[in-house]
């Protein structure tokens, strides 16, 4: 035990089992301390098993800084550069892990299957003599003499140790136990919250009746933008979108959403639009137009062409045929007149609906349906190279409760990874 605090428990006591608060509490054992992790779930690792449909997108094969949102790209970058990927793969496999690379760049456990995860990281406490005590929910927790003593919610009971490691979370998906307690708790400590806390990774909304929602089902790749009043594109994500009963969801729509709400709440005046064909500037699309012979609206958009009638360097969209309907009611033309047919007017406007289709996004899901959160404790408030607070000696903090939020594919893990094993490290010198 560490000296100094009357009657410790333990010489550290990290609050929030999750995937942050797990590699905290596995550094800091495996360091030889005396590591005691609460967290008030009857289940631990909600998020790790619903993470990747199921399957646990562990970290990405490319992970830098300009991936993240939320405190400055500087001071992510010395976090994550504390903790790399390779040395998460390496960290996995050490646990009997092996992690295979996706197209996409994604990086899933071989077995496919979240549990492989979480049984591994659980047995990796295990072993580290790290104590796993839940359901255990925190209510407060107070400095003493020589620590800290962390006080149970709504029950009689508290313990001691000379160093808290706060990884509580943010507010998304709190059925799974993130429900913004750890907010409070930081406050009462001497730290702030930024302004806003919001989804992120979170499905968009269209009005109820709005066209795209009655082609629930339907997928392609898109590229969606989000514009300032004065035009200016402020994020840009091309990926896979699905359109959904209530609007947009999928990769690219989650990826962009953070970047939409916080401009909305900054101000009226955004458009969000999508380009059904990324990579396609509305001139080459309107040069394909013009190239087509002997193909109706319709079999241009859904790309079917005629049996026996190659039509060399044609570019389209290959939209299903439902959604190439839509498109070309939106832009005002009938879809089985010849595009030969069409005026420039009528070009045009099919080619604004392929390109620069917009999006009048309504709200989000919320947090119940995000999957990380914005906003948060900035990174100024924290040691970089320990992630202790500057407020509070003796607290670190890692994870989703730190104001950081990254794109999907893994790079939420890879910050809790990077986070935890850096305020474990330091919590246990």
């Amino acid at each position: 035990m560490t000296p100094g605090t009357p009657n410790p428990d333990a010489d550290i006591l990290v609050v929030g089992a999750g995937a942050a608060g797990l590699m905290a509490a596995i550094t800091a054992g495996r360091a030889g301390r005396c590591v005691i992790a609460l967290d008030g779930a009857k289940k631990l690792g909600a998020k790790i098993l619903v993470a990747g449909g199921g399957r646990c997108n562990v970290t990405h094969h490319a992970v830098d800084e300009r991936q993240y949102a939320g405190s400055s790209p500087h001071a992510i970058r010395n976090v994550l550069g504390r903790f790399g990927v390779e040395r998460t793969r390496a960290f996995f496999a050490g646990l009997g892990v092996d992690l295979k690379q996706e197209d996409t760049g994604k990086l899933f456990p071989v077995s496919d299957d979240a549990h492989t995860v979480l049984d591994a990281l659980l047995r990796a406490a295990r072993d580290a003599r790290v104590e796993l005590r839940h359901p255990w929910r925190v209510g407060a927790i107070s400095p003493i003499a020589g620590g800290f003593e962390v006080c149970r919610e709504g029950e009689p009971g508290s313990l001691r140790a000379p160093r808290v490691i706060l990884a509580t979370g943010g507010r998304a998906l709190p059925r799974t136990g993130s429900d913004g307690a750890g907010y409070d708790i930081a406050r009462a400590l001497g730290h702030t919250i930024t302004p806003r806390v919001f989804p992120a990774l979170v499905p968009l909304t269209l009005a109820a009746g709005h066209p795209l929602t009655q082609l629930a089902g339907i997928t392609f790749p898109a590229t969606i933008s989000l514009r300032a009043p004065s035009g200016k594109v402020l994020a840009e994500f091309t990926n896979a979108v699905l359109l959904t009963h209530f609007g947009l969801s999928g990769p690219g729509p989650m990826d962009i959403s953070r970047h939409v709400i916080g401009a909305r709440l900054s101000g009226p005046g955004v458009t969000i639009t999508m380009n059904l064909v990324p990579g396609l500037t509305p001139d080459r699309l309107d040069a394909a137009l013009l190239s087509t012979r002997g193909l109706s609206v319709l079999r241009w958009l859904t790309h079917e062409l005629p049996r026996g009638t190659p039509v060399p360097g044609l570019a389209a969209p290959g939209l299903p045929e439902r959604f190439a309907r839509l498109i070309a009611g939106h832009a005002g033309i009938d879809p089985v007149a010849p595009v030969t047919s069409l005026s420039r007017d009528q070009r045009r406007a099919l080619v604004d609906a392929i390109s620069r289709h917009p999006l009048p996004i309504t709200g989000d899901r919320g947090f119940t349906y995000a999957e990380v959160t914005a906003g948060g404790i900035p990174l100024s408030q924290v040691r970089l190279d320990s992630m202790e607070s500057r407020a509070t000696p003796g607290l670190y903090l890692c994870g989703e409760i730190l104001d950081v939020d990254g794109r999907i594919g893994g790079f939420n893990f890879q910050w809790a990874w990077a986070s935890g094993h850096t305020a474990g490290s330091a919590a246990a010198k």
